[in-house]
């Protein structure tokens, strides 16, 4: 799906948000790849199920003409600091829900572009009549973990001794949803 762009100014830092294109393709890879590394928020170490530019060429355009899916890429002049994806299908039973995953470059912390990337997913997700958004959480987030439940996510679930970290330790995966209140 293709989403109107929207342009922010927060803490002198100018950044827009719009649809990922093609041409994004080989900036996204190394973003994904950079992100990985400057947080074990994320569940891959860095060059983890590695997506190449092939790869993201053919997310891309397979979320683009897609109405269940949506890839946004927020940038701020001419470079990519964060993306985040929306994933649907098409099965009976699961149609009307998709997941939500977010990254944003560790540079570009503390301009609410997370927020702002949530934020256009949820305007979409309720536009297109979605009736559920999910999405997963390491338990030591608690910054996003709060950002999730200010737009009305609720833990819903706990994986248990899920993630492993740098620390040698086993650490929790929080899963939440937001249920649609629009058309209920």
């Amino acid at each position: 799906m293709i989403i109107k762009q929207k342009e922010y100014s927060i803490r002198g830092l100018a950044y827009k948000i719009r649809s990922a294109v093609t041409q994004d393709a080989k900036a996204l890879s190394d973003v994904r790849v950079k992100i990985d590394g400057e947080t074990e928020n994320m569940d891959r170490e860095p060059g983890e199920a590695f997506m190449d530019e092939r790869d993201f060429k053919k997310l891309i355009k397979g979320d683009s003409e897609s109405q269940k899916n949506l890839f946004l890429v927020a940038e701020a002049g001419e470079r990519i600091v964060g993306f985040s994806r929306c994933e649907g299908n098409n099965l009976a039973r699961s149609s009307h829900r998709v997941e939500f995953g977010v990254g944003v470059l560790k540079d570009y912390w503390g301009h609410a572009i997370g927020r702002n990337l949530l934020h256009e997913s949820i305007r979409w997700a309720d536009s297109e009549s979605i009736r559920k958004i999910t999405l997963s959480v390491l338990e030591t987030n608690e910054k996003a973990i709060n950002l999730y439940k200010d737009f009305g996510f609720e833990v819903e679930g706990i994986l248990k001794e899920d993630k492993k970290l740098s620390d040698g330790e086993y650490y929790h995966t929080i899963l939440m949803g937001r249920i649609s209140q629009v058309d209920r």
